[in-house]
């Protein structure tokens, strides 16, 4: 990827961010607080469950980039509260934090943490690609259950009157993160026809793809690897060796 794709990203990431701030001012405006019982019907809980099952491996991902917790639960809980304000303010952080030498390999630098404690992975009791194969499996079930219940309970979502101001707001919210988790893909596959493909079911099926492809990628590992490899492509855990963006420290081989 070139710096001109990377300068891409920060536009993209700029606008969407604009968007959505726009919109949930103009829903503020227009149709007031979303804090209403009233607000709550079937198919708008089901979206929620959705969008946040989505924020959940967003979530992870910034626990891990993060050097401290303290600054991992703050991003966190402006990412429950606000969004996709928060993925794509902190995406954009990303970008702009890469140097000219990262730009060779952008999304090495932006998905993996810069220190060495990436490579020093203590031996631990229980493997946390074992865990995230069962969390993100239970989650898709979770939505997958959601999605049936409420559709023999309230019917199709296809239709004019669900369409609430703050449904609206709440499906371009969802979607924007789809656009974040749907740029990793595009990174993760190997021809852009598997990749339009998850693509394609992620706009259709929202996090029950998400789920259904972080448990395939996660199948792929071994159960002693760390967690972080699913972060990457194939092409990514090629060399041997990687530099740090610190002080020129080596990564260990990630095979």
């Amino acid at each position: 990827m070139s710096s001109s794709s990377v300068s891409v990203l920060k536009t993209l990431f700029i606008v969407l961010d604009c968007l959505i701030v726009s919109s949930v001012i103009y829903t503020l405006a227009t149709d007031g607080f979303p804090f209403r019982r009233e607000l709550l019907t079937p198919w708008m809980v089901a979206t929620l469950v959705d969008f946040y099952i989505d924020i959940i491996p967003i979530a992870v991902w910034v626990a891990y980039k993060e050097q401290s917790w303290i600054s991992a639960v703050f991003w966190i809980i402006l990412l429950l509260c606000l969004g996709s304000i928060t993925t794509c303010t902190y995406i954009i952080f990303q970008l702009f934090k890469l140097s000219p030498q990262q730009m060779q390999d952008p999304f090495y630098h932006i998905l993996l943490r810069s220190d060495s404690r990436t490579v020093n992975q203590k031996k631990r009791n229980f493997s946390l690609v074992v865990a995230g194969r069962i969390l993100f499996t239970a989650l898709g079930c979770l939505m997958l259950a959601t999605l049936l219940y409420t559709l023999l309970s309230d019917g199709s979502p296809f239709r004019r009157e669900l369409l609430t101001p703050w449904l609206v707001a709440t499906l371009v919210d969802f979607y924007i993160n789809i656009v974040a988790i749907a740029v990793w893909i595009t990174y993760k596959e190997a021809s852009w026809i598997s990749a339009f493909f998850w693509i394609l079911l992620l706009v259709c099926f929202g996090s029950i793809t998400t789920c259904t492809y972080i448990v395939i990628q996660l199948f792929k590992l071994s159960s002693q690897e760390p967690l972080y490899k699913v972060l990457l492509n194939s092409s990514s855990r090629l060399p041997d060796t990687k530099m740090s963006s610190n002080a020129g420290v080596p990564y260990q081989s990630l095979s």
